[in-house]
Parts: C-alpha cells; structure tokens; sequence
C-alpha cells in the first residue's frame, strides 16, 4: 500500500462517512471542551477535506488523530475509528495508542533562542487567538507589551504551559510565520 499522510487519512476516512455521520462528526468537533477548540465558521458548510485541513491545522497530525479517534468513538462508529487507525499504521504513521512524548516539545527545547529571535510576532499571536488557544484578555495583554521579546517571555509563562496541544499550534505558526528560524533550529538539533 503506498504511504499516506495522517491528513490524507483523515480525509479519506470523512468522505467515507454517510451524510448523517459526518454532521454528527462536525457537531461533536464544536462541542469538544478541550483546548484548542475549534470555532463554528471554520466547519459550517465545509466539506470533508476542509474538515481535514481545519483537523491537522488546528491539532497537528498527531493531534488530530487522536481527536478524529476519540469523536468516531463516542459516535459509535467503532468500525471507521478501527479502520482510520489501521489506515495510518499501515501507511507507516503512529499507532493508534498515542502516549504522552518522552522527548522535549521542540518550542521548550528552543525556548530562549525563540524569545531572543522570533519578530514576526503579530500574525503568530493573531492566529493563537483564532485557534482559541489565547482568550481576548490574555491576547490584549500580550499585544500591549513592548518589544518581541516582552511578548514571547509572556507567552511562555502563561498560555504555552497550558497543554502540549497550544505547544504544538503555536510550532505549526512558527513554521508558518518564521520559516528560516524554524529550520535554523532543526538544523541545531542534527
């Protein structure tokens, strides 16, 4: 079987569902009271490789597996869960058991550099707020503070030590908005 991505996956297994079921899926996506939550207009209307995309965007890969798991389950459809989970462990991704990692997330291993370096701050705060992983009140505050590294300092101290689900949207912004910092790091860790 030719390798596939999570997110392929994940796609495929919501195009596989009835009608019925993938409104059920998206339902259960909004009314998840976990961080990062998923707001209404990123699903109202979209079809199943949107909901994918919204998925891997907003979790990771990983992530969104495990969430993808977890609503087919508590939907009944036992049967799609078993087979998503096969589909990836086939296709040479992680077993459907996900347990907490027993290596450093990337942003606490980077933490100083990216205090001392990240200066596209603005668009990666913006974006930590639509994916709700910031309230308006903690984004207002950081967004006061003066320089880059006032802000970062901040985010460190507060919202990024909430779950390893923020750590892991606020990487997939950095790869986004900080490419060249980001691979610079990577290449660090080689």
């Amino acid at each position: 079987m030719a390798s596939k991505s999570i997110k392929i996956a994940l796609a495929d297994m919501l195009e596989d569902l009835s009608k019925q079921d993938f409104d059920k899926f998206r339902h259960h996506l909004l009314d998840r009271r976990q961080e990062p939550r998923v707001r209404r207009n990123r699903v109202e209307g979209k079809n199943f490789l949107d909901i994918a995309d919204v998925l891997v965007s907003t979790f990771t890969e990983t992530k969104a597996l495990e969430v993808a798991l977890e609503i087919l389950r508590q939907m009944g459809c036992n049967g799609d869960a078993d087979r998503l989970a096969e589909d990836v462990k086939v296709a040479g991704g992680s077993s459907a058991k996900f347990g907490p990692s027993e290596t450093k997330h990337f942003v606490d291993k980077h933490k100083v550099e990216l205090i001392k370096r990240v200066s596209n701050i603005g668009p990666i705060l913006d974006e930590l707020w639509d994916h709700d992983v910031l309230q308006q009140e903690v984004y207002d505050k950081i967004r006061a503070l003066s320089t880059n590294q006032q802000k970062m300092r901040e985010l460190f101290a507060g919202p990024l030590r909430a779950s390893g689900a923020c750590k892991d949207v606020f990487y997939q912004l950095l790869e986004s908005n900080e490419p060249y910092l980001i691979k610079d790091l990577k290449m660090k860790d080689d």
